[in-house]
């Protein structure tokens, strides 16, 4: 019986290792087997700069190829990974709807006007959660928008996420000048972790001299417990358990949803008719939408394609001044959110609290989503 605790826990040992090693160096599981071969990558070089690339073969993955992309903006069709060589690369997977991925979009902004003559070259990586982000010109305005100047790819079909065996928004792979990956982080923050080591990348490769101040941009990432991201499909909403706060729950197709004498916590709550859509909500006349809420701003993905203005309440008020978000106008004392486009609209911007959201909708509004911060 010792023996076989002992062995137990010498297992445990080795598990909990490996861990910290694969933590320590921040990097993809390795993934060689699945990438070109490296002979292939060492013919012509050097005998040193063959032993180089050998040696780091035996420590990081290869850094796969862009696959399955349809479209590229900032780039051109033969745009590849392996035509950066001698660069370091930095991989961004998002979408433009992801609130996680709209607060690190200035820090690659930043990254992007400070090293790319320096070799830098990042890559956006634009993989889709709801439909509409499938088309080019809902990508094109985001990255207007936001003022993205260095070059996304359009990965509709999921190949290159499938590639680099990604689950997240946003995820970020440090790659190399010898096209190794050396470093990847998941979800927001770390972005002086992420600069310093992409400093360090740069100065391996000898295109940076020195290491330099880090860009500093403030770090936006909520640091408190908030109502998780809900979202009104079928696709999404109900394999992850979100239930409505109506008593009656999700009706197929068209329904009456009545509104409950008390909207719970959490929870998306209807009143009127409303559509269920695979991936989102369509109301089919003047409808309502509650959500008691506990967070400082709230934002909803909505796909808008035509002028909508809807009416704005919290706590059976119309939304004060100093909690509007930034898409919100007022018509006198009314508040509204104006839409005229499919994206991800910031409706309030307050201080922390639970507050309950109301939405007066007209016929014809989509709703894919609420995000808080």
């Amino acid at each position: 019986m010792k023996q076989k605790t002992l062995a137990l826990i010498v297992v445990l040992a080795l598990v909990l290792a490996a861990i910290a090693v694969l933590d320590r160096q921040k990097a993809a599981p390795r993934n060689n087997a699945d990438s070109s071969p490296i002979a292939a990558d060492i013919q012509g070089l050097s005998p040193e700069d063959a032993a180089r690339i050998e040696e780091k073969a035996r420590m990081y993955p290869i850094a796969p190829e862009l696959a399955g992309i349809s479209g590229y903006l900032n780039a051109d069709e033969n745009f590849t990974i392996a035509g950066q060589r001698g660069k370091v690369v930095l991989v961004d997977f998002w979408t433009y709807t992801c609130i996680n991925c709209i607060r690190t979009l200035p820090h690659l902004v930043a990254w992007d006007r400070a090293y790319r003559d320096k070799g830098l070259v990042i890559i956006g990586v634009h993989t889709p959660e709801f439909a509409f982000e499938k088309k080019r010109e809902n990508v094109a305005a985001a990255m207007e928008k936001h003022d993205i100047g260095y070059p996304v790819v359009q990965d509709n079909g999921y190949a290159t996420w499938s590639a680099y065996r990604n689950r997240f928004w946003p995820r970020k792979y440090l790659i190399d000048a010898d096209g190794f990956i050396r470093y990847d982080h998941i979800g927001e923050g770390a972005y002086d972790e992420t600069e310093e080591m992409l400093q360090a990348l740069l100065i391996e490769a000898g295109t940076l001299e020195e290491e330099m101040p880090v860009t500093g941009l403030p770090d936006e990432t909520p640091r408190v417990l908030t109502t998780p991201e809900l979202y009104a499909g079928a696709e999404f909403a109900i394999p992850r358990g979100q239930e409505l706060g109506n008593g009656e729950g999700w009706q197929q197709g068209s329904a009456e949803y009545q509104l409950p004498e008390t909207v719970p916590r959490d929870r998306i709550t209807l009143n009127g008719t409303w559509r269920l859509e695979e991936q989102g909500l369509v109301s089919e006349s003047d409808a309502q939408l509650f959500l008691l809420y506990s967070a400082a701003s709230v934002n909803v993905v909505v796909n808008a394609e035509r002028m909508l203005k809807i009416e704005v309440l919290l706590d059976s008020e119309p939304l004060p001044a100093a909690m509007a978000g930034q898409d919100i106008l007022y018509e006198g004392d009314t508040a509204r959110l104006r839409m005229d486009e499919p994206r991800l609209y910031n409706v309030v911007s307050g201080p922390l609290g639970r507050h309950l959201l109301e939405l007066r909708v007209p016929a014809g509004f989509s709703i894919h989503a609420f995000t808080f911060g």
